[in-house]
């Protein structure tokens, strides 16, 4: 090898070693919503093979066990698999309405993906998401507006049935966190139409908490996107 092609083999493994330095991100995560309680978050930085969810597309297995009982044990080891770099719930609980959460994630070569999703309740399989979101190279404070997205995967009855509501595959809603739910309702939905990941239509709910279609409460329970807001400072 000559002279210059040493100096060009230098300088490419100057830019590959660039571009393998790790990144601290700082997140903030903010519940914009008036009623609505987020289930334990999980944050990850992957590589562009990885993905925690895709819109119009059927939910995995794992995304389902989130978004119908706000369990993200099957995500969690679905990213470990991939190497992934991962805070899982950061927050060591519920999110409540108008709440914030901040954690720090270092990433590692190749993760330069960012994605976050949980749970919202009440609902019956409603998530907040972030999908892949390209983290900048460049050092900064960037500011990302979540929407709220509807797995698919169970008709949005919207009847409070307790804790094995939240069971995949199995009707209902699992709590509401709040206090504020109904009782006694008829069902708004016994079918799911979309049945792939799609945004959310909102609650619906009504005003009769002892009786009516629905469990939730239209002056408390309802929601327009964006549901959360995201801050990310790369470092």
């Amino acid at each position: 090898m000559n002279n210059k092609q040493l100096l060009a083999a230098s300088i490419l493994s100057a830019f590959a070693a660039t571009g393998a330095q790790a990144q601290d991100l700082n997140i903030s995560i903010t519940n914009l919503t008036q009623g609505i309680h987020f289930t334990p978050l999980i944050v990850a930085a992957h590589n562009g093979d990885a993905s925690m969810f895709s819109v119009a597309t059927t939910a995995s297995t794992e995304l389902q066990a989130m978004a119908e009982g706000g369990d993200i044990s099957g995500l969690d080891t679905m990213l470990m698999a991939a190497s992934a770099d991962i805070q899982a719930n950061p927050g060591a609980g519920l999110l409540a309405p108008a709440a914030n959460v901040e954690t720090m994630l270092t990433t590692t070569d190749g993760n330069m993906y960012l994605s976050i999703t949980a749970m919202m309740l009440p609902t019956n399989d409603g998530f907040v998401g972030l999908d892949s979101w390209a983290i900048p190279s460049e050092a900064g404070t960037y500011t990302i507006w979540l929407n709220a997205y509807d797995a698919g995967t169970e008709a949005n009855d919207e009847m409070i049935v307790g804790g094995a509501g939240g069971a995949p595959g199995t009707p209902g809603i699992p709590a509401a966190p709040g206090g504020n739910g109904g009782t006694n309702g008829t069902g708004v939905s016994d079918s799911q139409f979309n049945t792939n990941i799609h945004i959310h239509r909102g609650a619906l709910g009504d005003d009769d908490m002892a009786a009516g279609n629905s469990d939730l409460d239209n002056r408390v329970h309802r929601w327009l996107n964006p549901v959360a807001k995201v801050t990310v400072t790369v470092q």
